[in-house]
């Protein structure tokens, strides 16, 4: 007779194991609860760049000469580990939200090369990602992280706050993009 014949609710009964044990729901059925309570959360902000589209792409790229320059105070001990412009580019830094710090390990990847550029958490599902579209002689610049957000009582929170301080977070570093972006204009 098989461990059980799942179909959404199925339990295991394993007859060599202890009464409080000998009853658990199929691993199906216990990843299908994680992922219930586990929502996908997503955070962007927008924000006009007075500079055209590819040196705004160039900067933003550029882990090493630029996109240092327009962090936030947020972001701390930000160093590149590889690499340096474009894919393939390893980052690590530490982001301090809400009163806490993590620090991040990011992969550079460019789905649309010279358009959108993007940093993969490589301890996470943390995705964030940079679209610079051009407008006229300048750009729109779009920053947005996605996420599986925690579950329980801390996700419930993580679903209240987060947002708010990153989405905070995002339009200080789109600002600071258009501060630097005017310093740095090509003559």
């Amino acid at each position: 007779m098989p461990d059980h014949a799942c179909d959404r609710g199925a339990v295991r009964l394993d007859l060599g194991a202890s009464r409080s044990q000998a009853y658990q729901p199929c691993e199906c059925v216990r990843r299908r609860d994680r992922q219930t309570f586990m929502a996908k959360m997503m955070v962007s902000a927008e924000h006009k760049v007075d500079a055209p589209a590819d040196v705004v792409y160039r900067y933003v790229a550029d882990m090493r000469e630029h996109h240092p320059h327009f962090l936030p105070p947020a972001f701390s001990d930000f160093r590149v580990e590889s690499g340096g412009v474009g894919a393939g580019t390893i980052t690590r830094f530490k982001m301090t939200a809400g009163g806490r710090t993590r620090e991040y390990r990011m992969k550079v990847a460019e789905p649309e090369p010279g358009r959108i550029l993007t940093e993969s958490d490589t301890d996470s599902s943390a995705v964030t990602t940079f679209t610079i579209s051009p407008q006229g002689g300048a750009s729109i610049v779009q920053i947005s992280t996605a996420w599986d957000g925690a579950g329980g009582i801390g996700g419930l929170f993580e679903r209240m706050f987060a947002p708010r301080v990153l989405r905070a977070i995002y339009a200080d570093e789109l600002k600071r993009l258009d501060a630097y972006a005017r310093e740095h204009r090509p003559t």
